[in-house]
């Protein structure tokens, strides 16, 4: 794989016009067979963290105050350079309209304020999905330095095209059955037509499917939904310090939350293997109408 190394972390709302501007000539790509991801990976040195940011998503998704960068706020730090990837105009897939589906977190070790940051991404496994299909942005976070071991957080993202079938792929596997029974509710959340704006303006991710009712229906949705990410990182929050410093954290997403909307949610802790040390194990899931968000976290 090619790298390239970027000169500094570039800005969402450019790389958003540059993917519309290359809407165009992605339509006449995708209709060719065997359309291919770009084999190059992205990569920054020298990130640096703002407080002021780093307080405002603490406050936006119910973090406590810390000099460590939660798992969610280390996503969007990197999450330009993965988005970088897919603004490309040999990306077969069209940027605006991806829909979040599922994500796979470890942080293997804490990552601080004042700490210059590598980031590192790429996309991988172009597949079919029963609605369409999907992509794997893969996005590396770590300290300065070329050590073997300078991974400290390592996220998959799934992203989906809805109703956006390429030719040549294998057919994709049914969709498993979801369990519909809910544990009893840990808390309640109350989202207002604003959530995706808020969350927007701290994240950079100013896909129109979150921002704007107009623009989720452009893309088929009745009205516009919430960030994966902002669901799954105010339901980490929720789980608190006892999930400790090093942990998995994988979650899936299992329909879109709409905005305004009321989210029921539920943390489950649970006991390690018998004869282990250190934190529990947490489940969560998130549903209103239906099931919308299931995760956990799993110590390491």
């Amino acid at each position: 794989m090619d790298t390239q190394v970027l000169q500094h972390v570039p800005t969402l709302g450019g790389l958003y016009a540059q993917a519309l501007a290359c809407q165009a000539g992605a339509l006449v790509r995708r209709s060719e067979p065997g359309s291919q991801l770009p084999n190059v990976a992205y990569e920054v040195y020298g990130v640096q963290v703002g407080v002021e940011h780093l307080t405002a998503y603490q406050h936006l998704v119910g973090e406590r105050a810390d000099d460590v960068l939660p798992a969610g706020y280390v996503h969007v730090v990197g999450f330009p350079v993965a988005v970088a990837v897919m603004a490309r105009p040999d990306f077969p897939l069209p940027l605006l309209g991806l829909v979040h589906i599922a994500n796979q977190v470890e942080y293997s070790r804490p990552l601080r304020v004042g700490t210059p940051l590598r980031v590192r991404a790429w996309a991988q496994n172009l597949a079919a999905h029963n609605r369409g299909t999907q992509v794997e942005l893969v996005l590396e976070v770590g300290t300065q330095g070329d050590h073997a071991d300078w991974v400290a957080w390592r996220g998959v993202s799934t992203y989906l095209a809805r109703g956006l079938r390429m030719p040549g792929l294998p057919e994709a596997e049914a969709a498993a059955r979801v369990e519909d029974d809910h544990p009893i509710p840990t808390a309640h959340w109350e989202l207002t037509p604003s959530t995706g704006r808020e969350y927007a303006k701290i994240s950079g991710d100013i896909n129109p499917i979150h921002t704007s009712a107009l623009g989720a229906k452009a893309f088929g949705f009745p009205r516009a939904i919430a960030h994966g990410m902002y669901t799954a990182s105010r339901a980490l929050a929720e789980v608190g310090p006892g999930r400790g410093q090093a942990f998995r954290w994988p979650v899936d997403f299992a329909a879109p939350v709409l905005l305004p909307g009321r989210v029921n949610v539920a943390i489950t802790r649970q006991q390690r293997a018998r004869g282990t040390n250190g934190p529990h194990v947490f489940t969560y899931r998130g549903w209103g109408s239906k099931l919308n968000f299931t995760g956990r976290v799993d110590p390491i």
